[in-house]
């Protein structure tokens, strides 16, 4: 398997990249628009909602937690998530700004 040279990138680059690997599965932004509207739930309650399997929907939802945009509290024998609203920022934060940028074209080729 060949090396990824993420140590020629910069580390915001590298950031993004993490990120968006992320957020870059139609489940994890279901979850994330869940979440938004529920504003806190119950794992049981995504598996509901999405109709996915609990094994498939713990997988992702533990890729949104690794990023850090989810944060979790275990109340019994259940874990309730919700956004972590500094992060959620941060992510928004960083997309605005790289989208915001755009490059003319000089001679009008685009």
């Amino acid at each position: 398997m060949g090396l990824t040279k993420t140590e020629k990138f910069t580390v915001q680059q590298n950031e993004m990249a993490v990120m968006s690997k992320a957020l870059g599965h139609p489940a994890r932004i279901a979850i994330l628009e869940y979440l938004l509207k529920a504003n806190g739930c119950i794992c049981g309650d995504i598996v509901g909602e999405l109709q996915l399997a609990q094994a498939t929907v713990s997988q992702h939802l533990k890729e949104l937690k690794n990023l850090g945009i989810i944060k979790g509290n275990i109340e019994g024998t259940s874990t309730c998530y919700c956004i972590d609203d500094e992060k959620w920022e941060a992510i928004s934060e960083t997309f605005a700004n790289f989208f915001s940028r755009r490059a003319e074209c000089a001679d009008g080729c685009c």
